[in-house]
C-alpha cells in the first residue's frame, strides 16, 4: 500500500512511522523547504498528561499517558524521565491547592525536598507538587532524529511541494494543521522564549503557578531554557509581542532572579490548531484520513493519534480485501 502523508510536523512524522513499521510505502510532502519551522518547532516538548489534566479533559490524560514510552521506544535516549515540578509563591498558595485538586499522579513536596530535586530553587518555594511519572524531550532534536530514522526506513520526503505535485497513492493522510480545509478549526497562538544562563541548572520542567500568568520552564542542553505559557486566540504567526515578552521574562525572573541576567537566544510564536472542544480528532472521508486539533498537546498526543490513523488505514484496506474476496466468491458460485 502506498500512502501519502501531507505535513511534516509532529503529527505527520509520527503517523509516517506507524505506517512504515506496518509495511506501507510512505511519502511525506511538506510545503516548507525543510524539516522544522512549523508549530511543532516552537513546542515545549513536555510529556505531562497528569499536569495537563488541570485544564484539559480526561481524554488528554487517557491518550497521553503512554506518550513517553512511545517516544522512548522509537528514539532511545531522547526522552528525559525526571517528572514535573509545580511550585507557587507563598502568596499564591491557593493556586497550588487548586492545581492539586484538579490533577492526579502527584505528591506534595516541601521546601527541603524541592531543594533536593532542584538545588538552584532552594529556599525559594515552601511547597510544591511533584509529578514523578512525567517526562520531557527537545522537540527540535526529536523532529530531526525521527526524520532521519524515517529516511533510513525508506520513507520519502518531498519539501517545498504539496500534494498536487505527486500522485499514485492508495491513501492520503492530512496532517497540515491550520492549513487544512476545515472551518471548525481555530488558531491558538503560543509564544515562547529561549534563554541561556550558566547560573541556573534544572533537571526537569518547572511550572510556576500564578493566577494571571502561569509559566513553564523546560531545560534544554547547554544551559538553555525554553520559557512558555501564552495561549492567545489568534491565527497570527507574527513576532512575539512586547506584552508577552515582558510577562514571560517577569515570570521567569520570579522563578529565579538569575534569569534577569540570561541572554535571550530566540523568540518565537506558533499557531496551534484546535477544535471547539480542544480535543484532537482522527477522521476518515473516503480514502482520506485527517489528523488535526492537537492544540497545545502535539508531542503528548501525536503517538496515540498516529496509531489510530494507521489502524483506520489498514483496517479499511483489509475490509476492502474481504469485500473483493466475497464478491469474487459470489461470481464464481
Amino acid at each position: 500500500m502506498r500512502v501519502l502523508v501531507k505535513g511534516a510536523g509532529v503529527a505527520g512524522i509520527t503517523v509516517a512511522f506507524e505506517l512504515a513499521i506496518r509495511g506501507a510505502a510512505v511519502t511525506v510532502v511538506e510545503t516548507r523547504h525543510g524539516i522544522g519551522g512549523n508549530a511543532s518547532w516552537f513546542a515545549g516538548g513536555m510529556l505531562a498528561p497528569w499536569c495537563e489534566r488541570e485544564s484539559a479533559e480526561q481524554p488528554v490524560l487517557d491518550l497521553g499517558r503512554d506518550a513517553a514510552d512511545w517516544w522512548d521506544a522509537v528514539l532511545s535516549g531522547q526522552v528525559t524521565r525526571a517528572g514535573t515540578l509545580v511550585v507557587a509563591a507563598p502568596r499564591d498558595a491557593g493556586e497550588l491547592d487548586r492545581f492539586a485538586s484538579r490533577t492526579s499522579g502527584h505528591r506534595r513536596v516541601d521546601e527541603s525536598e524541592i531543594a533536593l530535586l532542584e538545588p538552584d530553587l532552594a529556599g525559594r518555594f515552601p511547597r510544591g507538587l511533584l509529578f514523578p511519572d512525567e517526562a520531557h524531550l527537545d522537540p527540535r532534536l526529536v523532529i530531526a532524529a525521527l526524520h532521519d530514522k524515517l529516511a533510513t526506513m525508506g520513507v520519502e520526503f518531498h519539501f517545498g511541494c504539496d500534494a498536487t505535485q505527486v500522485s499514485g497513492f492508495d491513501r492520503q493522510i492530512d496532517c497540515t494543521g491550520m492549513a487544512a480545509s476545515d472551518d471548525r478549526l481555530r488558531g491558538v497562538r503560543g509564544e515562547m522564549l529561549i534563554l541561556r544562563t550558566p547560573d541556573i541548572s534544572l533537571s526537569r520542567p518547572v511550572r510556576l503557578l500564578h493566577p494571571r500568568f502561569p509559566l513553564y520552564v523546560v531545560p534544554r542542553t547547554d544551559h538553555r531554557f525554553m520559557i512558555g505559557a501564552t495561549m492567545v486566540e489568534s491565527q497570527s504567526a507574527g513576532p512575539v509581542t512586547v506584552r508577552s515578552m515582558m510577562e514571560l521574562l517577569g515570570a521567569a525572573y520570579a522563578l529565579h532572579p538569575a534569569f534577569g541576567e540570561a541572554g535571550v537566544i530566540e523568540t518565537g510564536a506558533g499557531v496551534r490548531p484546535a477544535f471547539p472542544d480542544n480535543l484532537p480528532r482522527v477522521e476518515m472521508s473516503g480514502d482520506a484520513v485527517a489528523i488535526n486539533g492537537l492544540y497545545r498537546h502535539g508531542f503528548l498526543l501525536a503517538p496515540a493519534m498516529a496509531r489510530q490513523a494507521a489502524d483506520l488505514v489498514f483496517n479499511q484496506d483489509r475490509t476492502k480485501e474481504l469485500a473483493h474476496e466475497t464478491d469474487r466468491q459470489r461470481r464464481s458460485a
